[in-house]
């Protein structure tokens, strides 16, 4: 039996319409140097981004077969994409309900011995090469040509791989745990004498974008906060010194008090019993009976702790409403943000999951499956959503440095700050639970790290 073969097979597909003028690229690489043994690319007329994904999957797993065709079922390929969907789909934790996607997966499947095949999800930024392959085969197609894998530069611009690099400035916002850890391992390396490993090497950037409570997250609760290495975790008898807060491994003085964000979700509406999508394309619901119980139990929280100096709101109305409440009783003006709103869910506004699934199936399958992809209707996407969002932190934080500052707001921009202070991957908030009502922290230091300090806690509704 002849020794086995192994490459790695990195794909990717896109459509600028959705459905639209569409290509595809994929580049086979020696996983032991780094170095890409073939490349291909193709411009496929008009179809929509999983057909392209598919396409370039089947064209990567063909030109990984076709450069050891003596090998047979000793070629292993390892398939990276950062596409969700189909990555799921062939790997079989995903069913195939898609009429289109079928015979694409069938023709994906069989060119290698599905056991010679494994699949992984990888961030787009890892994707970079099959990406710009995909990008120059649509570039191509719009001036009226094909694809040629002589003019290419895709190589050019990915990133160099199997290498150890020193890391360049980091220049990330406020409250980015990469750019913070970042400069952490820039430190010790140089305390060393060595070199510190590439920032996206052991700590992927996340793309933007951040799911919304209105999807149903998976049944495991979440933990309230994390202690930052060197603190003690939740209930140790360990005792720290007052003033300023201990974060990393040692106290940092200089780093001076952080700016604390305290993010209250606003209080139920007619709509947040019944799960339905209610973002700022909707009707603007004010806050039920029930929502301004809850504000009013916020409102009696913070009155006693004493602690809130600033209170921003979201410009929507339920969230006015809560943040009123609240400043009734602390004597606080309340300051409008208009980078706190939700999400814009355009056709999905006033529908529950189920009603969005049965209606617009393709769509909301899509949108699952990438934080760039807008609701049905011209909604807002997730990563837009995250930028405007950070945009809103950065300002905030700068205004008001070394306070304590209320954001009254919704479930995609608190969960967007979380995610982002944590450096965690879109993915992992569709397993974060966000209560109406509920109250999360995030304290930002003058070094850009973040310290998650509370999630969803609702002690002060019961």
């Amino acid at each position: 039996m002849s020794a086995a073969r192994q490459v790695v097979v990195e794909a990717d597909g896109g459509s600028r319409g959705n459905p639209g003028p569409a290509g595809y690229g994929a580049v086979v690489i020696d996983p032991a140097t780094g170095e890409p043994l073939a490349e291909t690319a193709e411009y496929i007329g008009v179809a929509t981004n999983n057909v392209a994904e598919y396409r370039g999957l089947i064209a990567g797993l063909s030109a990984a077969k076709a450069l050891f065709p003596d090998a047979g079922d000793a070629l292993r390929v390892h398939v990276r994409m950062d596409s969700k969907l189909v990555v799921e789909q062939m790997s079989g934790r995903w069913k195939i309900k898609h009429p289109d996607m079928k015979p694409l997966a069938a023709r994906a499947a069989a060119v290698l011995p599905p056991s010679s095949v494994t699949y992984e999800w990888i961030p787009r930024a890892q994707n970079k090469h099959a990406d710009r392959l995909a990008n120059e085969a649509m570039d191509a197609g719009r001036d009226g040509r094909q694809w040629e894998a002589a003019a290419s530069t895709a190589a050019l611009d990915a990133p160099a791989r199997g290498t150890v690099t020193t890391p360049p400035p980091v220049q990330g916002p406020p409250g980015d745990q990469v750019a913070g850890a970042a400069r952490a391992r820039a430190a010790l390396a140089a305390a060393r004498g060595a070199a510190a490993p590439a920032a996206d090497t052991l700590f992927p950037v996340p793309e933007p974008g951040v799911p919304d409570t209105t999807v149903p997250a998976a049944p495991a609760s979440a933990p309230a906060s994390a202690p930052a290495p060197g603190q003690p975790a939740a209930g140790s008898s360990r005792q720290q010194p007052s003033g300023t807060p201990q974060t990393g491994w040692s106290s940092a003085p200089d780093l001076g008090a952080p700016a604390t964000l305290v993010l209250l979700r606003h209080g139920e509406t007619a709509l947040t019993p019944e799960k339905r999508f209610s973002g700022s394309g909707g009707t603007d619901p004010e806050l039920s009976a029930t929502g301004r119980g809850q504000a009013e139990r916020a409102a009696e929280h913070f009155a006693a702790l004493g602690t809130v100096q600033e209170i921003v709101s979201s410009p929507l109305r339920r969230c006015r409403e809560t943040a009123a409440a609240v400043a009734g009783r602390l004597g606080l003006d309340v300051r409008i943000d208009e980078g706190l709103r939700e999400t814009d869910f355009g056709a999905w506004e006033g529908l529950t999951f189920g009603e969005v699934r049965e209606r617009y199936a393709d769509d909301l399958t899509t949108w699952l499956a990438s934080p760039d992809t807008a609701p049905t209707g011209g909604g807002e996407s997730f990563a837009e959503v995250a930028e405007r969002v950070a945009a809103a932190r950065d300002r905030i934080v700068a205004r008001y440095a070394g306070r304590t500052v209320l954001l009254v707001t919704h479930v995609t921009p608190i969960k967007t700050l979380v995610r982002l202070a944590l450096g965690a991957p879109p993915e992992a908030l569709f397993r974060m639970e966000l209560s109406a009502a509920s109250i999360s922290t995030v304290a930002y230091y003058g070094d850009g790290n973040a310290s998650v300090r509370l999630l969803n806690d609702t002690s002060h509704l019961r």
